[in-house]
């Protein structure tokens, strides 16, 4: 471990801000955050956490940068997020790693994860070169109108645990081709792979004798984060994380006017038709619930299933589920590692007594493992004669709840009957059903799949849902609009001065 940490540059008691290449802030008054192992529960690293004068030196070296970052060029800075992408290349195993140590996914994840990063990177790249407007004719002789896209300016970035380095990735490479500079508040949780992250930025900025453009400041919601959200030098808070912060975050963003992107809960489902190919629905139900212990935003934890096939789907499901392997997250051939911490199996056992108590039948798993450690529990698979409450809240664990339908009617409005609108799937091959499920009266998601689980998005398309996951977007497509401003411009090229709308004035 120890070594893993030096090649990332992570001390055993690290500052827990910075402003670029050389401005790692001490900051004597902060407390000392520590960040455990959730495999064994051991302490990895502590971080010193920011306090109101560091956050005040953070967000005032991010606004000043802005002021020199929105004149380059685009396409010179895609130039730096290209090194960016090498330098993760670089450090994408250690760094794969730190991420399986701090949060707790297997490494293969882990990795994935940088792999993300790279990614995205690549596509700002591209991007920095088509931050395109639009041209529109004028009503008015010798008029000319179009519209231009400027940096938005410094803007705040708030992450999750689950995915401590790519959700960051997705918000920074798109930002600083489009212009921003941003500062970086992540999950108490996993601060040491923002850490290391902010090591191989600076290595990048110092290349291209840049300073401020990534921020990093770690501290508390009440310390830090609600600065960010009051804080207006910054236009636009980009949050991931639960309906319930994200409530406020939006409610707080609001009251001054600013920009948000929310990214918020998924409960999301497969509909499993009679004709589906069973063989490709059971990989992609394995995956999508068990991977990342249902750590994630996009996890299945809904399969809506016709009832001529429910009980040789639910035999396979059982099958593949007794071959997971479950431990240290680092070793070779396990499948699911632990829970991020004992609360996440305090509420994942709750979940399960509340399914029983309304009707639900455990048919495999739904135990603690303590004898692998204090945070691993069993993949679990409980049926349910209908959709009951509990199924329409999101429980981040790997709870996956079966349930029966007899028209794709039916399952659309099983599928849509939950609060939240992230990902969805159909697995089936009938060319019918499939469009059904994906016309305006299908399902109610920001992502919809079919013949694919509802976890895995590709970067290239925009991420985001509906409904209480808040409607943001991140990532692909023209997802960069939310990170600038638009202005529509018109341009008079005669000596005439004719007003829009035929309007006669003096």
């Amino acid at each position: 471990m120890k070594a893993l940490l030096e090649k990332l540059h992570v001390k055993e008691v690290n500052p827990g801000a910075c402003t670029g290449p050389d401005g790692w802030l001490e900051d004597p008054n902060g407390t000392e955050l520590v960040s455990y192992n959730p495999t064994t529960g051991e302490p990895i690293a502590s971080v010193v956490q920011a306090t109101e004068a560091t956050y005040e030196a953070v967000v005032r070296k991010a606004t000043e940068a802005f002021q020199t970052w929105q004149t380059v060029p685009a396409p010179k800075r895609g130039l730096m997020i290209r090194d960016l992408a090498d330098a993760l290349r670089e450090f994408k195993e250690p760094l794969g790693e730190l991420v399986t140590l701090e949060m707790g996914k297997i490494k293969a994840e882990g990795m994935g994860e940088v792999q993300e990063m790279i990614d995205i990177c690549d596509f700002a790249v591209g991007l920095s070169r088509q931050l395109y407007g639009l041209t529109m004719h004028s009503e008015r002789p010798a008029h000319r109108m179009y519209e231009q896209w400027h940096p938005l300016g410094a803007i705040g970035i708030i992450t999750s645990f689950n995915f401590p380095v790519a959700v960051w990735s997705w918000n920074a490479a798109i930002a600083a081709v489009c212009g921003d500079t941003m500062v970086w508040k992540p999950s108490s949780t996993t601060p040491l792979t923002a850490i290391a992250v902010q090591h191989i930025t600076n290595q990048v900025t110092r290349d291209h004798g840049l300073d401020g453009v990534f921020n990093l400041v770690i501290g508390t919601g009440r310390e830090v984060g609600e600065r960010l959200l009051n804080d207006r030098r910054l236009p636009l808070i980009s949050f991931t994380g639960s309906v319930k912060v994200g409530r406020h975050v939006a409610e707080t963003v609001a009251r001054r006017l600013g920009r948000t992107i929310l990214e918020l809960g998924g409960n999301n489902g497969i509909i499993v038709t009679e004709d589906a190919n069973l063989d490709l629905a059971v990989r992609a139900i394995l995956f999508g619930a068990v991977g990342t212990a249902g750590q994630r935003c996009t996890t299945t934890r809904r399969i809506i299933m016709h009832k001529d096939i429910a009980d040789e789907l639910t035999d396979r499901l059982v099958k593949a589920y007794q071959q997971v392997t479950i431990g240290d997250p680092l070793e070779e051939g396990i499948l699911m590692g632990p829970l991020v911490d004992e609360a996440a199996v305090e509420n994942m056992m709750a979940a399960l007594e509340t399914a029983k108590a309304q009707g639900g039948e455990i048919i495999f798993g739904g135990r603690r493992l303590p004898e692998k450690g204090a945070c691993f529990v069993e993949p679990t698979i409980v049926r349910m004669p209908e959709q009951m409450a509990i199924v329409c809240e999101e429980t981040f664990a790997p709870i996956l709840y079966l349930m029966e339908y007899e028209t794709l009617d039916e399952a659309i409005a099983i599928h849509n009957g939950v609060p939240q609108g992230l990902s969805s799937a159909i697995f089936t091959t009938n060319l019918l059903k499939a469009e059904r499920f994906l016309a305006c009266t299908g399902s109610d998601c920001g992502i919809a799949n079919v013949n694919i689980g509802t976890s895995g998005a590709e970067i290239g398309g925009a991420f985001g849902g509906e409904k209480e996951t808040g409607g943001g977007r991140e990532s692909g497509s023209d997802a960069w609009k939310g990170y600038m401003r638009r202005q529509t411009t018109t341009i008079n090229w005669s000596s005439e001065l004719p007003l829009a709308q035929g309007i006669q004035f003096g």
